[in-house]
């Protein structure tokens, strides 16, 4: 782990290449797993905020999913998720063209909202935690997202400049400017 202001840093964002791909996955992280994405407590208000744009693509049993639920829930290890179908997918997914989004980000892509997604999607692969005083910024590795460590290592693209636009919304261009220049010298002294 690397110490960059109050954050430690898994080497492996700089060292896994990673770009999702989506044709392939199809959006398979908006349904697989056993609870729902991780969020944040002051998320339930933008997911509430912004739900009469994102409602419009969901279908009736997401809905009902969300009506009955409500915007989290608290899964089996006390942490807050979105609500589930069936405990399945996501009750926030929607489908277009065989391809599993969130509604919320294709509200958000259609100029319908200010708010894109939960940061724990927004910023995926990165998983955040707390060790002590410190922030953790993790890469985590899923079997599902074989594809993108695929995908991102044929185009060479480490999974930090891939998740540029999100990191840089989380913790601001300084943040990421400083993140470059470590990874551009943890790098250097790998070879």
């Amino acid at each position: 782990m690397i110490i960059l202001n109050d954050i430690l840093i898994d080497e492996d964002l700089f060292l896994q290449k990673f770009v999702c791909d989506l044709k392939t996955c199809k959006g398979e992280c908006c349904v697989e797993g056993d609870s729902g994405a991780p969020l944040l407590e002051k998320e339930l208000y933008k997911l509430e905020e912004f739900y009469p744009q994102a409602k419009e693509y969901l279908s009736e049993e997401n809905q009902k999913a969300v009506k009955k639920q409500g915007f989290g829930v608290i899964d089996s290890d006390g942490d807050l998720g979105t609500p589930l179908v069936n405990n399945a997918e996501c009750a926030f997914a929607t489908h277009k063209d065989g391809i599993v989004m969130c509604a919320y980000e294709r509200a958000f892509l259609e100029g319908k909202t200010t708010w894109r997604k939960p940061v724990s999607c927004y910023l995926y692969p990165i998983r955040m935690s707390k060790a002590g005083p410190f922030r953790v910024m993790k890469f985590h590795r899923w079997s599902i997202c074989e594809c993108a460590m695929k995908y991102g290592t044929e185009l060479g693209v480490p999974a930090y400049k891939f998740l540029k636009e999100p990191i840089i919304s989380e913790f601001g261009e300084d943040f990421y400017n400083q993140l470059c220049e470590v990874a551009e010298a943890y790098l250097k002294s790998k070879k």
